[in-house]
């Protein structure tokens, strides 16, 4: 689970031996996420790459700064957050001490923006380099942003087709690592396995959004005082700590700079969990488009929304022909005395 965010006073505390001030949490979180990006155009090994966007997820979502941790507990203390691991709490130390990261300096060397956009399908040489002057989109996470928000569409070139394709493949690449993966030669059984087990989380996740948002707006949560993006040290940010059949949930408004810039810091919900030994993160928004617009879908998990909405939609149905078969549908007034 994600560390106590409620802010505290810290000790005076000396910063890394560095002449340069180190970086803030949302400088660490960018550069994490473009190493993911990076990775990404090299089509290097899934686990990794979804590694790097959860551990940026949980560093942009810490109220303390990541230097000051290492500076009084260590680089073992990292190991502690959600999705950071021995090899990315080295990354983040290095980050802190020189500015610089070993392995992002050598995949900047192989990738710029422009290479990183056009390994989307959908996105040549061209259009990437379009993106790029035009919207001065340099990242993947920024381009997905791009594409849900109305930007992408000013680029010339980009239409209905091809921004639905540029969507499905990000969503793809997005999506969160399953517990299970499927092998090529993968049984009918533990098919059906997985999906159900997909289904669940976002049955899961999407109720923990609804009890968050609902014990928000009833003000019956803790609120606490981020310290990015609050210069006023106001405590305007309600946690909310639940279960769901043994596993624990955390949930909070995306205190993010994307989240900010968009306005949808209300909109966009982060839940933290820990399932079945499984520790990820995910963002649970409003969907703007499609059959789904209105509802709030797991980013990364649309196609499994549709179906929890699809069966969801199909047991209402069947619950209403049931009462109405029993004269239940019919006004109180006109079913007689019980």
């Amino acid at each position: 689970m994600v560390p106590n965010v409620i802010t505290r006073t810290a000790h005076a505390t000396q910063l890394p031996l560095s002449e340069k001030r180190p970086l803030d949490n949302e400088q660490l979180a960018h550069r994490l996420s473009e190493i993911a990006d990076l990775l990404d155009a090299q089509s290097a090994n899934l686990f990794r790459r979804h590694a790097y966007r959860a551990a940026a997820e949980t560093i942009r979502n810490l109220t303390r700064p990541v230097w000051q941790i290492l500076a009084e507990e260590g680089t073992k203390a990292l190991t502690r957050l959600p999705g950071v691991g021995t090899s990315i709490a080295r990354t983040l130390k290095r980050l802190c001490e020189t500015g610089h990261a070993p392995l992002l300096d050598q995949l900047r060397g192989t990738f710029g923006p422009e290479e990183k956009l056009a390994t989307v399908p959908g996105i040549g040489p061209k259009t990437a380099a379009a993106i790029h002057d035009i919207l001065g989109i340099e990242t993947l996470g920024d381009l997905q942003a791009a594409a849900y928000d109305g930007r992408l569409t000013r680029v010339p070139g980009i239409g209905r087709k091809r921004l639905q394709a540029v969507r499905e493949s990000l969503a793809g690449r997005f999506r969160r690592r399953k517990t299970a993966v499927k092998a090529p030669n993968a049984t009918n059984e533990s098919r059906r396995v997985t999906k159900a087990h997909t289904l669940r989380l976002v049955a899961d996740l999407l109720s923990v959004d609804e009890e968050y948002r609902r014990k928000a707006k009833a003000d019956e949560l803790l609120w606490v005082a981020p310290r990015r993006f609050n210069p006023n040290g106001e405590a305007w940010l309600p946690i909310l700590e639940t279960e769901r059949v043994g596993h624990r949930y955390k949930a909070m408004y995306s205190n993010t700079a994307r989240a900010h810039e968009l306005d949808t810091v209300r909109d966009w919900v982060v839940i933290f969990h820990d399932v079945a030994g499984e520790r990820g993160q995910w963002t649970v928004i409003t969907s703007k488009v499609g059959k789904l617009r209105g509802k709030r879908i797991v980013r990364g998990l649309e196609r499994e929304c549709a179906e929890h909405y699809a069966e969801h939609s199909v047991h209402a149905l069947s619950l209403f022909d049931s009462d109405a078969e029993h004269g239940l549908d019919a006004p109180l007034a006109d079913r007689g005395s019980e």
